[in-house]
């Protein structure tokens, strides 16, 4: 293959441009959408070569986008922090609220999307709205970004459910839960999605679309369950207005803002959808749909869910002093019994299983794509393709084990995953935001793809950029009172580490080179020569 014709400017639209397709959302833009073109010929245009395997439907692009929101996994593995962060008040209108300031994100990148449609995704973008004199510079902390950001969710994900793992290990076995065997299931659980994204490809595509309908069915037997068994329920009162603060922190605002955590770390990893274009048929359409409809799916799915689990609490000290260290499945248990619990919480691990797949495979895409541009360190490595798969197996791996190490201060800081959560929050929605911060300082500079905005672009941009600085601050803060090296966040560290190694390599050597169009490289499917 060969690399992206890096820094060339940005190829002029082809002589049948001035047609359009109709807009998806929206009124006709000042600007003309070009004409499609083939999926390669679009690729082609924006300076890439196909090489991945185009196998994807946008079903399968929705489908990698919504198993990675994973309201199973998101809700459930934060429903702890939640608890103590707000309580049933914040857990509830804190969903509705922070889903709602996700569409609009999700709205404003999607459209970027639509013009753009690479698997270099949100730095790619970055690098084609800003101005030429500083696109590259863009472009490199924009990808910085999202690295973090992609390798904290998976993180997460795959954290959290070795957590449920161990509740069920604890209950059905006597398994005794602790630090150090928490973090052995997750490197366990790490490693079986690594050898799936190597050698089960084709198992990973079924598995996607297979995710779809076990969180739809499972959402739907469990809050049936939870509505239909127990014989009795929380008080809508109780669901709505109670609130409950056992953070430490006197200010019930503060409280209320740091609580909306649990919401807005469910809703992470959409930018999959962006990252597998290179995979999808007619990319310019699935990439953006996919990011929106796995956006409103499951900000309703997750709602439903989450009424279902605060009605149904029986005791709510017993559920937060739980043996298993998992309110959730103590509240499956307690409504339940313990047959019909334990088998709900195998299904809400499974989603989770499903969940940590699918972001190990968008994880690598960003990795592969980011390294084909020479912007990680041992790049040559991380973007070889297997001849075999088309897949870029060494991404994988790398994604799997920076995840392992992102989790391994749990072994001394018990409030590490919700550090863990934040870095993702972080790191992701500044990647997110910064090409639609660039998208509207560019004004009508900007020629859109056949699914956009129309004049809803600018206010719905203006929206997501200032609800991703308010929770950027917001997730940095501390979260537990008093503040000790066990329960510090150490999210700000995290993320002033990658960025401070970021900017270090782009003063003293990245900004000489990177997007440069006389530094390219030639390879091949197996990788540099």
């Amino acid at each position: 293959m060969t690399n992206r014709e890096a820094g060339a400017a940005e190829p002029p639209p082809p002589p049948d441009a001035t047609a359009t397709a109709p807009a998806s959302v929206g009124a006709p833009t000042t600007a003309t959408a070009p004409t499609p073109t083939s999926d390669e010929d679009r690729l082609a245009e924006l300076g890439y070569t196909q090489v991945l395997a185009r196998r994807m439907s946008a079903f399968s692009n929705y489908a990698v986008s919504f198993t990675i929101i994973s309201v199973l996994s998101g809700c459930l593995t934060l429903y702890l922090f939640g608890m103590n962060t707000g309580g049933p008040a914040v857990i509830t209108w804190g969903w509705v609220g922070v889903g709602l300031m996700t569409l609009f994100v999700g709205l404003a990148m999607a459209e970027i999307c639509s013009a753009y449609p690479t698997s270099a995704g949100l730095y790619f973008w970055a690098h084609r709205l800003a101005p030429p004199r500083s696109a590259a510079a863009w472009a490199w902390f924009t990808g910085w970004f999202n690295v973090l950001g992609q390798v904290a969710v998976t993180a997460g994900i795959d954290f959290g459910a070795a957590s449920f793992l161990g509740a069920y290990l604890n209950l059905q076995f006597g398994f005794e839960v602790t630090p150090g065997r928490t973090i052995l299931l997750f490197a366990a659980i790490l490693i079986l999605h690594g050898l799936l994204n190597t050698f089960g490809v084709r198992i990973v595509a079924i598995l996607n679309s297979v995710s779809v309908w076990w969180h739809v069915v499972g959402v739907a037997v469990i809050v049936g369950a939870l509505t239909f068994v127990p014989d009795s329920h929380q008080s809508a009162s109780f669901v709505f207005t109670e609130f409950v603060n056992n953070t430490g922190w006197d200010s019930g605002f503060y409280v209320v803002m740091i609580g909306l955590l649990m919401a807005q770390y469910t809703f992470t990893g959409y930018d999959a959808s962006a990252h597998m274009t290179e995979e999808t048929h007619d990319a310019a359409m699935a990439g953006p749909r996919g990011i929106v409809q796995s956006i409103w799916t499951s900000w309703i799915a997750g709602f439903v869910l989450l009424l279902g689990f605060t009605f149904a609490i029986q005791s709510y000290d017993g559920a937060l002093t739980s043996p298993t260290g998992a309110p959730p499945a103590q509240i499956l248990l307690d409504a339940l019994g313990a047959t019909t619990g334990k088998l709900l919480l195998l299904v809400v691990i499974g989603a989770q299983l499903f969940c940590g797949m699918a972001s190990v495979t968008a994880n690598s895409r960003m990795i592969y794509a980011f390294s084909r541009d020479g912007a990680l360190p041992f790049s040559h490595i991380w973007h070889t393709v297997s001849p075999r798969t088309r897949t870029p197996v060494a991404a994988v791996w790398l994604a799997a084990m920076a995840a392992l190490a992102l989790g391994l201060p749990y072994l001394i800081n018990v409030t590490a995953y919700a550090a863990v959560t934040s870095i993702a929050v972080i790191g992701l929605y500044i990647a997110y935001v910064i090409p639609t911060l660039l998208r509207l300082l560019r004004g009508d500079d900007f020629t859109p793809g056949p699914w956009h905005l129309g004049r809803w672009s600018r206010p719905i941009g203006i929206v997501a950029v200032v609800w991703v600085a308010v929770i950027t601050v917001l997730f940095m803060l501390p979260q537990v009172s008093p503040v000790t090296w066990e329960t510090f966040n150490y999210a700000p560290i995290a993320v002033l580490v990658v960025l401070g190694f970021a900017a270090t390599w782009w003063l003293t050597s990245a900004r000489h080179w990177f997007l440069k169009p006389d530094h390219k490289r030639t390879n091949t499917a197996d990788g540099p020569r």
